[in-house]
């Protein structure tokens, strides 16, 4: 059994390990073992994360097994427009195909109803994410070239339109 609930500051260490696994894991092919351990150890330092917490316009999830351990985690940011982007969503390997992502999913949705839409950046060469969220209502809205993707890479913009309340 695992619970969906808002990140504590007593998570910042399991989380920061889980995206720092899940980068080297899924964008080593993509980008390479050393460029991927040095965005994923930039950007996902456990007082990057502590920041990101006391920030109003971001809210992160995670989903807690029985044990008390980490098994997934996700974060959505309110942008400069008041648009909604799903920043991060990963999961320990031994849950794909569990529905937890989509749980976690629901939980960033649910917390932001009333929002028109949401966006997510996904590095190109991510196939699994990609048809991952396309399976859940999303469609490329934009192509970024290498020079403006994540870590010089190309990326697609994502968007999913939100039913109204």
């Amino acid at each position: 059994m695992v619970q969906i609930r808002a990140m504590a500051k007593e998570d910042l260490a399991a989380v920061s390990r889980l995206l720092g696994q899940s980068w080297r894991r899924t964008y080593a092919p993509i980008m390479g073992e050393e460029n991927t351990a040095r965005l994923s150890d930039e950007k996902h330092a456990p007082e990057k994360l502590a920041a990101e917490l006391e920030d109003d316009n971001k809210m992160s999830f995670v989903a807690e097994r029985t044990d008390g351990s980490i098994a997934g985690y996700a974060m959505a940011a309110m942008d400069e427009k008041g648009d909604v982007v799903l920043d991060r969503l990963h999961i320990e390997p031994e849950e794909f195909g569990s529905g937890l992502a989509v749980d976690l999913l629901h939980a960033v949705l649910a917390a932001h109803a009333g929002i028109p839409s949401i966006a997510l950046e996904v590095i190109e060469g991510n196939d699994r994410a990609v048809a991952f969220y396309r399976k859940h209502g999303f469609e490329v809205a934009e192509r970024r070239p290498a020079a403006h993707g994540v870590g010089g890479h190309a990326s697609l913009i994502m968007r999913r339109l939100l039913p109204r309340a």
